[in-house]
């Protein structure tokens, strides 16, 4: 998304490091693990909204800068890293040894172990740039210009609330809480203004086809007359709907089955016959997908009848 959004503002066409960002994304963990006294949660998981935080903290860099691969692998897998930082963080816990400067060099370590040290510096047309200046002087890029949203009943509509999933471990309260309807017509509005978005939510549902590209809501679990933010809501309470997944929202499409949106997919899409793309039916948006990361003015609609 970040790249579809640079290329968007200026036509820069850019492959970014993920891995810069999921290297500091640990470092951060390990720091809030500290403070909170081993009550934070150190896994594999984030949301979506934790990539222009950690932009604003850290800056990025280009793919070919960093690749976070030491060896000769062609693809990432972090279970023995992330075995031993969590070890570690383990006896941290047990012996309560709270020295944040300690934790950090340990942590940092294993990270530089298994993923190499990030560079401190890149070179960009005979300058030398820090990661923060390549953000911001070369791509334009601002991480303060996106801006999460959720649709929740057990939070006040129209007001900033916090998700709440082991996802977001920082607690992020900056959550746009939004009816149901207005959560669908910022995708819409979005994609009609030529932005895209992330979208978070299950996918590890039975309605989810491989084969077909699709997802829909089957009919023995819920018609579609019936689903709600009642409906919604109740999934999320009895954990039936969690946050397992984002996706580059691209596109919809309408016809007499209803709105369906197209996604980019990391995960479960390269089968059939267009690898890594996938629809997804609004009625399982609506029951669904429980997380937005947008342009702020992609949702400008919105965001003016909440701010004053």
């Amino acid at each position: 998304m970040i790249e579809s959004e640079i290329f968007r503002q200026s036509r820069l066409q850019v492959k970014l490091s993920e891995m810069y960002l999921v290297y500091w994304e640990y470092v951060e963990k390990a720091k809030r693990f500290v403070k909170e006294k081993g009550n934070s949660a150190f896994t594999e998981a984030s949301e979506a909204n934790a990539v222009p935080r950690m932009m604003k903290l850290y800056g990025i860099v280009p793919a070919n800068v960093y690749s976070g691969l030491k060896t000769q692998r062609m693809n990432h897998y972090h279970t023995p890293m992330v075995t031993e930082m969590q070890k570690f963080l383990g006896k941290v816990r047990e012996k309560h040894l709270w020295n944040e400067e300690k934790v950090n060099l340990k942590i940092r370590s294993i990270l530089d172990k298994y993923m190499g040290r990030p560079p401190d510096k890149l070179m960009v047309d005979d300058l030398n740039l820090t990661p923060l200046q390549y953000m911001t002087n070369v791509l334009k890029f601002d991480p303060d210009d996106y801006f999460s949203f959720m649709s929740t009943n057990n939070l006040p509509f129209n007001r900033k609330g916090e998700l709440v999933e082991e996802d977001n471990w920082w607690h992020d309260r900056n959550y746009y809480n939004i009816h149901l309807d207005d959560f669908i017509a910022v995708i819409t509005a979005a994609m009609d203004k030529g932005y895209t978005l992330t979208i978070c939510g299950d996918i590890s549902e039975p309605g989810r086809a491989d084969s077909l590209k699709v997802s829909v809501v089957p009919y023995f679990d819920i018609a579609p007359r019936n689903i709600s933010e009642d409906s919604r809501q109740f999934r999320m309470d009895n954990k039936t709907t969690t946050d397992d997944h984002c996706m580059h929202l691209i596109g919809y499409y309408k016809n007499i089955s209803g709105t369906w949106f197209l996604v980019k997919d990391s995960g479960r899409a390269f089968f059939g016959k267009y690898p890594g793309y996938w629809f997804l039916h609004e009625d399982y948006i609506r029951l669904k997908m429980m997380t937005l990361l947008v342009n702020k003015y992609a949702a400008g609609f919105i965001l003016n009848r909440i701010i004053k």
